[in-house]
């Protein structure tokens, strides 16, 4: 077997932070999944100035030293490289969408869902829309821009429209806090999604992999949430930012999340909806989607995250191993499917 030249590409066309997400779990999968014998890695780097580097390392240091160029002299060097599959880390919605496009046209193959389905998803409406078509539970929703006020009673979930990491996303219990919510909402996004509060039973994202063409639903991952005092997952429930400006994962805290036992009762209700989502959508090699689990077990779709890093601390990573399949059999059988 010959090795294939693996090229991450890792950055962000949008901001710093995005830059920083990237980075962290890029670096997680380069450390984790290094094999002479089976890849030879490459890196390139976007900044927010849309400049292209290919830096010898995601150090701070090697990134500076990497000499910044424009898309064409990119292209060009990426020919040059002839560069066999390339695994997307980069998490800003240009990333997702308009990067991933560019190596269609430049006829690189490359690991997980097309852009134009990245495009869909970012949009939770339209991702929600299309899942309810085929016949996947949602919470009653609507969009909203500034000065609109929601049909929708009250206790309800405000959302950017096109947001991750919960970003501006906001638990409204009473009209009093809609418009600061939506104030708050509207500096993520120029459209926000009000959504119908859904009782809480449990929380919990579901992964598939596609193995030789069949859907294999991965263990549950369950999110630690209370009626209470945390009625919803926020963007503190995923990531802080340390002192040195560098971001770190929270959600991998075992009080936060963990694994649920492949035998609990709600495993393949979700199972069963996940998917309806994976086909609906038209997801290619994986998927990851949340759910929201009412009192009485019913699975209700929030929305679809179909990305992997394939970083150790990666959802569909962990979610893997419990299933008894290690991150480098992952990683190679995952590869093998972008041919």
């Amino acid at each position: 077997m010959s090795v294939l030249r693996v090229l991450h590409l890792v950055g962000s066309a949008v901001s710093d932070f995005y830059c920083n997400l990237s980075r962290l779990y890029a670096q997680d999968c380069l450390e984790n999944t290094a094999n002479s014998a089976l890849y030879e890695f490459h890196i390139a780097y976007i900044s927010p100035d849309r400049t292209w580097r290919f830096p010898t390392s995601l150090a701070q240091s090697a990134i500076a030293a990497a000499h910044p160029m424009s898309l064409a002299g990119a292209v060009q060097v990426l020919s040059d490289l002839q560069i066999d599959v390339m695994i997307p880390q980069m998490f800003c919605i240009p990333g997702m969408t308009q990067y991933r496009s560019l190596f269609d046209l430049l006829n690189i193959p490359y690991v997980g869902n097309p852009a134009e389905l990245m495009a869909l998803v970012a949009d939770k409406a339209k991702a929600k829309a299309v899942v309810a078509a085929a016949g996947v539970s949602v919470p009653l929703g609507e969009i909203v821009r500034g000065g609109d006020r929601p049909s929708i009673d009250f206790p309800a979930v405000l959302k950017p429209v096109n947001s991750d990491n919960s970003i501006g996303v906001a638990f409204v219990k009473n009209a009093a806090d809609y418009d600061a919510a939506l104030q708050t909402a509207l500096t993520h996004s120029d459209e926000v999604l009000v959504e119908k509060f859904i009782e809480l039973g449990r929380e919990v994202r579901c992964g598939i992999i596609v193995k030789a063409g069949e859907l294999v639903c991965l263990p549950l991952e369950e999110y630690a949430l209370d009626a209470d005092t945390k009625p919803i997952r926020s963007y503190a429930d995923k990531l802080k930012q340390n002192d040195d400006g560098n971001l770190s994962l929270t959600s991998k805290d075992s009080t936060k999340s963990w694994i649920v036992d492949i035998s609990d009762p709600i495993t393949e209700r979700v199972y069963a909806m996940a998917r309806k989502c994976h086909i609906a959508l038209g997801c290619r090699d994986y998927s990851l989607f949340d759910f929201r689990i009412d009192p009485q077990g019913q699975p209700w779709f929030l929305e679809a995250g179909l990305y992997c890093s394939f970083a150790q601390k990666s959802v569909l990573s962990t979610m893997a191993k419990a299933s008894g399949t290690s991150l480098d059999t992952f990683f190679e059988s995952m590869l093998q499917n972008a041919f």
